[in-house]
């Protein structure tokens, strides 16, 4: 009896413990994703704008990568936690922006946390 009541009230505490932990992870990575496209995001709408006003055909190229990077972005299906390729389209954004980066001659280093974004121009 006493083995059972007790499984019974880990079980409860247990759950009520992992739903907890389960929404700061879930909110955490949320975040992150978020801060990591949106400055994917901010980078090509300004890169963008900067092309635009250039019209030879090698800014064409970098303006149409730039307009496939921003297509992604705003696809990507931020409302869906359930979304099973999630991941998968979330790679996609980051080499599609290493190669923007490529063509721009930028060195691309996005960092998640305490540590700085930054970009060498």
């Amino acid at each position: 009896r006493f083995h059972r009541e007790g499984y019974q009230e880990g079980l409860a505490e247990g759950s009520h413990a992992g739903m907890a932990e389960g929404r700061r992870y879930g909110a955490l990575h949320g975040a992150r994703i978020g801060s990591e496209t949106g400055y994917y995001l901010g980078f090509a709408l300004t890169w963008h704008c900067l092309l635009q006003k250039c019209t030879d055909e090698k800014n064409s190229k970098k303006i149409r990568a730039l307009d496939s990077l921003i297509g992604m972005i705003q696809k990507f299906p931020y409302e869906d936690p359930t979304y099973d390729k999630l991941q998968e389209d979330l790679e996609k954004i980051r080499g599609k922006f290493k190669q923007v980066c490529s063509m721009l001659n930028i060195q691309s280093d996005f960092r998640i946390g305490t540590e700085r974004s930054s970009l060498t121009f």
